[in-house]
């Protein structure tokens, strides 16, 4: 649902939007040389960072909110309380594998001195990561697990964790064994993977941060708002840290001022709401699934032929 009137954008706090962006950055920043140097765990660092980016960001939608009608209610919230631990076990899940196929593959020395490493292993895993994101919109099974994440219509930080496991778990794996198999040392993937937290979870809030020219480089919230939407010609910026790669494979859609109207699912009979967890968990196995919506649920449009082909 996407509110008729003008979004209110917090104008009230002028200071506060143009110091949102740059504060997260500065706080992974200190994290990621924080844990490298004094030898913090990698997995209760990354972990405790998290808790501390979704704090930040729900004070922020409060204060600066791109939209006031994209505040979870609190049945909302204890429903996504739910999909996080299931996006925490899919992100265990992919751990252990890469854990052990890093084992295997991973050469004993880094090749590369930590300064170069850290911008190359950023590149490597956000092009793997666009690669399987644009694959998951496309691909007919990938899509039936993806499509839980597209679900809610509203984007916020709360549903930024709505996802299946295996979704999670898939995109996660992929990611990291590519690292794993280009031979980056733990420590850069460690400190690109507090980066990736900050990015995934601010593109993803309900607040009216504007980037400016960095939009061309990082993904922030005004381009992942048009990923949400209903229209075709919005829904690109399948780049989930930098958006460099939505330029380079022509799914770059933002311009200033550009705005969704409506954001969702085309055709929300094609899944579960998002409140039916255990039907979402098992949506991918159900093949040619409806689902009967509530009227006050409903969205209009067509469903597109893309999303028909992926439901079945």
């Amino acid at each position: 649902m996407v509110s008729d009137r003008t979004p209110e954008p917090g104008s009230r706090y002028p200071l506060l939007r143009r110091a949102a962006y740059p504060l997260l950055l500065a706080a992974a920043l200190a994290t990621a040389v924080a844990g490298l140097r004094l030898h913090w765990d990698p997995g209760a660092t990354s972990f405790s960072f998290l808790l501390g980016t979704l704090l930040y960001l729900g004070i922020l939608e409060r204060f600066i909110p791109y939209d006031i009608d994209w505040h979870p209610t609190r049945r909302e919230w204890a429903q996504y309380g739910v999909y996080f631990l299931l996006t925490v076990l899919g992100g265990a899940l992919s751990a252990g594998l890469v854990a052990a196929a890093a084992t295997a593959l991973a050469p004993a020395q880094p090749r590369l001195p930590m300064w170069a490493e850290i911008p190359l292993a950023l590149l490597l895993g956000s092009l793997a990561g666009y690669v399987m994101h644009r694959l998951s919109h496309h691909n007919r099974w990938l899509w039936r697990v993806h499509g839980i994440h597209h679900v809610p219509d509203k984007v916020n930080v709360g549903n930024n964790g709505v996802n299946h496991v295996f979704d999670v778990a898939i995109d996660q794996f992929v990611v990291q064994f590519a690292l794993a198999l280009a031979g980056f040392s733990e420590a850069s993937v460690f400190a690109i993977g507090i980066f990736v937290l900050a990015q995934g979870y601010i593109a993803h809030a309900n607040v009216d941060v504007r980037l400016g020219w960095l939009n061309h480089i990082v993904v922030g919230p005004e381009q992942h708002r048009l990923h949400h939407s209903t229209d075709p010609a919005d829904a690109g910026h399948f780049g989930a840290e930098l958006s460099i790669w939505d330029h380079v494979f022509g799914s770059y859609t933002w311009r200033p001022g550009r705005k969704p109207l409506r954001v969702g699912l085309i055709d929300p009979s094609t899944f579960p709401q998002t409140r039916s967890v255990f039907a979402s968990v098992l949506h991918p196995l159900r093949r040619r699934a409806r689902y009967q919506h509530r009227d006050d649920d409903a969205r209009t449009g067509p469903a597109s032929a893309r999303d028909r082909a992926a439901d079945g």
